[in-house]
């Protein structure tokens, strides 16, 4: 699946070397069962250029609260380097199904910062 077909894109950039995090492994999931259960959708990889872009399709996105569960531990020890954070989990609400998203991820072993992208 190609960014144009996708609602739902993330980016993450690895601060400390000022690079595109490549390979690192990402969960994206949707809470089920009133609020219950978390449903995993999808597992996927960041490409070369820290993109994973075909999270979700445009029939596949609904409303509802989501998460991208990313996998930084084992993205920092295939570097050699120790991490504050073995996960971070970013969990967010979709209201309106026909926007496109885009989930930005600025990743250090010690800190991380999220936003809303375009």
């Amino acid at each position: 699946m190609d960014a144009a077909s996708s609602s739902l894109t993330t980016h993450v950039l690895d601060t400390t070397l000022g690079l595109p995090a490549q390979g690192l492994c990402l969960h994206l999931s949707r809470l089920e069962d009133h609020g219950q259960q978390w449903i995993e959708l999808r597992t996927s990889y960041t490409d070369p250029d820290g993109r994973c872009p075909g999270l979700l399709t445009h029939t596949q996105m609904k409303a509802g609260t989501y998460k991208l569960s990313f996998d930084t531990e084992t993205y920092w020890k295939k570097r050699g380097q120790k991490s504050f954070y073995p996960y971070v989990e970013v969990i967010f609400t979709v209201t309106d199904e026909t926007q496109k998203l885009h989930v930005p991820l600025l990743l250090s072993p010690w800190s991380y910062t999220t936003y809303r992208g375009s």
